[in-house]
This record gives C-alpha cells, sequence and structure tokens, in this order.
C-alpha cells in the first residue's frame, strides 16, 4: 500500500474538456467563426492553453494576437469553470478508501493555481484535498520535479512511498524524476503525440476503478 496518492487534474482528476472547449468557442464566436466540436477540441486540453489555441485557432506563442486570445480565452474560462465539469467515474471511490486507510491524497497540476482552486471548491472537493500542487506553485511546473518535491513537503512523505497518476507524459516523467511509482490514465486526454505505452510508467489502467489495485487500497 503506498502512503500517499497524487493526481493530476485536467484529464486525470477531473474532465474539464467541456469547460475549456466552451472557452475556445466563445473566442471562435468572437471572430464570427462556427464552433469546433468539443471531441475535436478534448486531446489537446492536457495542453493547457497553448494546446487549446492551436487546435481551436491555430494559434501560437509568438503570433500577432495570441497574448491577447490568451487573456481571453482564460477570462472566458474562469467565468464559467465549472459548468459541465466533472471528476471521472471511479475518483470518488478512490478518495474514499484512500481516506478509510489514512492515506493523503493530493493534486499536482499544471493548471494556475487561480484556477485550480475554484475549480476542486465548486466540485467539493478543496478541503478534503492533503495538498494542491498548481502550476505556479513551485519554481517551475511539469515535468520539472520541483512540483512533485513541494507536494511531498506539504503531506510530509518520501517520494519512493507515493503514487502519482496522470494522462499527459509530462506527469510521468515529472513522478519519475523524484522517484515516485506512476500511472498513466488511458482514459485521459492523451494528446496528440507519442503513444501512451511509449511514456514509461509503471502501470496503465484503463479506468479510474483500476487505480486501487495498484495503490494497494482494493
Amino acid at each position: 500500500m503506498f502512503e500517499a496518492v497524487l493526481f493530476d487534474l485536467d484529464g486525470t482528476f477531473a474532465d474539464t474538456a467541456p469547460d475549456l472547449a466552451a472557452a475556445l468557442n466563445r473566442l471562435r464566436s468572437d471572430l464570427g467563426l462556427a464552433p469546433v466540436p468539443p471531441a475535436h477540441l478534448r486531446p489537446y486540453t492536457s495542453h493547457g492553453v497553448r494546446g487549446m489555441l492551436k487546435a481551436g485557432l491555430d494559434m501560437w506563442p509568438g503570433q500577432p494576437l495570441y497574448a491577447e486570445f490568451h487573456e481571453r480565452f482564460l477570462d472566458y474560462y474562469s467565468q464559467d469553470i465549472c459548468v459541465e465539469t466533472t471528476v471521472f467515474p471511479g475518483i470518488d471511490e478512490i478518495l474514499a478508501r484512500c481516506e478509510q486507510h489514512g492515506a493523503p491524497w493530493g493534486i499536482v497540476t499544471n493548471k494556475a493555481q487561480r484556477f485550480t482552486l475554484p475549480l476542486l471548491s465548486r466540485l467539493g472537493y478543496a478541503k478534503r484535498a492533503a495538498c494542491v500542487v498548481s502550476g505556479d506553485s513551485a519554481r517551475r511546473a511539469k515535468p520539472a520535479p520541483q512540483p512533485m518535491r513541494l507536494a511531498c513537503r506539504l503531506i510530509a512523505r518520501q517520494a519512493a512511498h507515493c503514487l502519482y497518476i496522470g494522462d499527459d507524459p509530462r506527469d510521468i516523467q515529472a513522478g519519475r524524476a523524484v522517484g515516485m511509482v506512476t500511472v498513466a490514465v488511458r482514459y485521459g486526454y492523451l494528446g496528440d503525440g507519442d503513444p501512451i505505452e511509449t511514456w514509461g510508467a509503471d502501470h496503465l489502467v484503463d479506468h479510474a476503478r483500476e487505480i486501487a489495485s495498484v495503490a494497494g487500497i482494493a
């Protein structure tokens, strides 16, 4: 049994894709463009604003108006941050088992704190989490190891005794960098890069309920 279980947020703990897609389509509406089907945008969700603007508007950092649309996207998202967002099926059961076994659980995400905390609060998990490490909580974000080390300090656990679960190669890289056992989830957003089997995760799961067996709390 692991002493703590840590989760990435978008695409691992919560399905935030619908609300992020809605923010992107508000931008497209401003430009007189038709909405993009959320299913098309979904794989890019774990790449944050950069991924969404690339997928929905073919915009890249450094291009004219990129900074403006970046901020407008975040403004729209902050207005409706938890309209259709839900935790993935099976997550509630994992958290309940962690709490029953006295194993702290927490969030380590690249999402900025100004979005992470309100989102977790509206979902009803902010006060239950033993730690919430956001993209701007440490000096560097994932795949750098600093956020993982900060989470370990906050929960007073050694990295080798923690399980980290994510849906992006950066999650696996960050977890492995500090010696955590890592889980990659096939149900997540996964992006458009290398196949999940090549990320180097210690475990692969198809459904969140499978995490309990990996964590030793089934």
